[in-house]
């Protein structure tokens, strides 16, 4: 892409700021250019935040029902998946889904949840619950 040629529509999900991209320069070489973004990146950060809040939501009606924990609640909330809480917390993958179980969920040490809710950025009060 060249430099004149970097989009600058606007995307209302950056917030007004703007991002780097790489762009080629009239001397063939490639620069920094700032972009204000596009609509079609726009369109699809919009659904992909949108399938966050719908698994999110998904989670919560099955933590009021009892059929998983509020771990995977705050997970989705926080737009997180199982790899990447996993590459977070350092927990392999399969422990963290037998945490979803709230019978092992409410058995959980207290350093395993603080674990849990700093690389959510939650209390450990705020983890246990779904509001």
């Amino acid at each position: 892409m060249l430099e004149k040629e970097v989009p600058q529509e606007g995307n209302s999900t950056l917030g007004g700021q703007r991002k780097a991209m790489y762009a080629r320069g009239a001397d063939g070489k490639l620069h920094i250019v700032q972009s204000a973004g596009w609509e079609v990146e726009e369109i699809v950060t919009r659904q992909a935040v949108d399938d966050l809040n719908r698994l999110a939501e998904d989670a919560r009606q099955r933590v009021i029902t009892g059929q998983t924990s509020a771990l995977e609640f705050h997970m989705h909330r926080v737009r997180m998946d199982v790899p990447l809480l996993s590459q977070v917390t350092g927990l392999w993958q399969w422990r963290i889904r037998r945490h979803f179980r709230p019978d092992i969920f409410q058995g959980l040490s207290a350093g395993l949840l603080k674990r849990y809710g700093d690389a959510m950025g939650l209390s450990v009060e705020q983890l246990q619950k779904v509001e």
